[in-house]
């Protein structure tokens, strides 16, 4: 599919305090937006595109839920089971708060090159880390002192993650075992300084959730604009209309019937078929995704809740797996690694213990999901959460799994868009 971005949204206020303010319906799209994709500037930063990405699932999940629930308007809330694009922006989001992280910490470096800190404070200081987060990041910086990075180093990779879940790290383990992990990414790392090194690893992170994020929004983003494009032009169509005459690049009518009757049967199973690649082996990706339009179409008609329920979960999984499976590895584990880079997939195992899902009001966090499995290496010494590497797919298909069922238990939640991205200075990420 050829990559195409979305238009640029309606202007912001600057302000950061006010968007601390901002309530959950004003943060909700009032109507409709009119043209979903468009040429994005050619010099447009990973925050700005992180930005234009997030508004642009906005609404491609107004407009695919108003298929869903004919009762629902594009600008309101659906108290109906969400659609995949529903997640779409809160995840965008937190790629995002990762990017803006790595914004932090090119700027902690940048002031380091003029004169280094005197201390771990100062390094934080400079671009104004405060608040209630702040004791967490002198905590695993001081930590990473003690694998002998220099300060203005460890204030960085700490930044870095100054907008996860860093409630992780009041495990001592797991403290431990993220400085350690961020050293030896910082002795491997290329370059001839300490500061050149520890650019390495922050302009890792920028690229794998921009590249990442980018290629789940044109594929499965794209997907979806040439879904309404087609609906629009021959209205709301039956499912056997939609497996007979629509397609996306790969997929084949053959397969998404094949997909479609395999729906049908097993969308009441418990747990929710989600191991594709058994249970449908002779299936493309590409074509589980027009069976999930499909089974929009589908779940718009059934007057049951619970079928209507189980049909929107398995389409989700289906769009999720095509996003998980195909689209996003490529960013967290290349073909071929760049020689300015750290190894991606060993900067997401030291990230992940981290990673959290905030939903409106709610939040999904992997340590809870850790916190349930069995320990895998059986070491005290060792977290459950610092046993897994997001990087690979099946460490986080099931956490993501789960994640959707906290969502579907909070289905109005999605509807509270994420708040723009504000720098430490206040500054609104758009604002480059």
């Amino acid at each position: 599919m050829d990559p195409r971005r979305l238009s640029s949204p309606s202007p912001q206020s600057t302000s950061g305090s006010a968007m601390q303010a901002a309530s959950s319906e004003s943060n909700t799209l009032r109507a409709a937006v009119p043209g979903l994709f468009s040429s994005l500037p050619p010099n447009a930063s990973p925050l700005e595109q992180n930005r234009l990405i997030t508004q642009g699932y906005l609404r491609l999940a107004h407009a695919m839920q108003a298929i869903i629930d004919p009762a629902f308007r594009p600008g309101g809330v659906s108290r109906i089971m969400p659609n995949w694009f529903g997640f779409a922006p809160h995840a965008s989001q937190e790629a995002g708060k990762g990017i803006l992280g790595a914004a932090v910490a090119h700027r902690i470096i940048d002031a380091a090159q003029g004169e280094p800190s005197s201390s771990i404070p100062q390094a934080l200081d400079r671009v104004g880390l405060r608040g209630p987060r702040r004791l967490a990041l002198e905590a695993l910086s001081q930590a990473m002192t003690w694998y002998g990075l220099p300060r203005d180093v460890a204030a960085a990779f700490a930044s870095m993650q100054g907008a996860l879940n860093l409630e992780a790290l009041s495990d001592p383990r797991t403290l431990w075992t993220t400085a350690q992990r961020f050293a030896k990414l910082y002795i491997e790392a290329p370059g001839r300084d300490p500061l050149a090194k520890a650019e390495a690893v922050i302009v890792t992170l920028e690229r794998c959730l921009n590249h990442g994020n980018v290629a789940i929004f044109t594929d499965i983003g794209g997907s979806g604009e040439l879904y309404l494009s087609w609906r629009q032009s021959v209205g709301p169509a039956p499912a056997a209309r939609v497996l007979a005459e629509f397609s996306r690049p790969g997929s084949r009518p053959d397969q998404a019937q094949l997909a479609y009757a395999f729906a049908l049967q097993h969308a009441h199973d418990v747990p929710r078929p989600s191991e594709f690649s058994r249970l449908l082996p002779s299936v493309s990706t590409e074509s589980l995704v027009v069976v999930a339009f499909a089974l929009f179409e589908q779940a718009r008609q059934t007057p049951s809740a619970g079928v209507r329920d189980a049909l929107i979960g398995i389409a989700n999984n289906f769009l999720a797996y095509q996003e998980q499976f195909t689209a996003v590895q490529p960013a967290f584990t290349p073909t071929t690694p760049r020689p300015d880079e750290v190894p991606r997939s060993e900067l997401m195992r030291a990230l992940t213990p981290l990673i959290c899902l905030e939903m409106g009001p709610v939040a999904w966090k992997f340590t809870d999901y850790a916190c349930d499995q069995r320990d895998r290496d059986g070491k005290l010494l060792t977290s459950k959460a610092t046993e897994y590497n997001w990087a690979l797919f099946s460490d986080r298909w099931p956490p993501i799994l789960q994640s959707f069922e906290v969502g579907y238990e909070n289905p109005t939640a999605l509807w509270v868009a994420p708040p723009p991205l504000v720098r430490p200075d206040g500054q609104l990420t758009g604002a480059d």
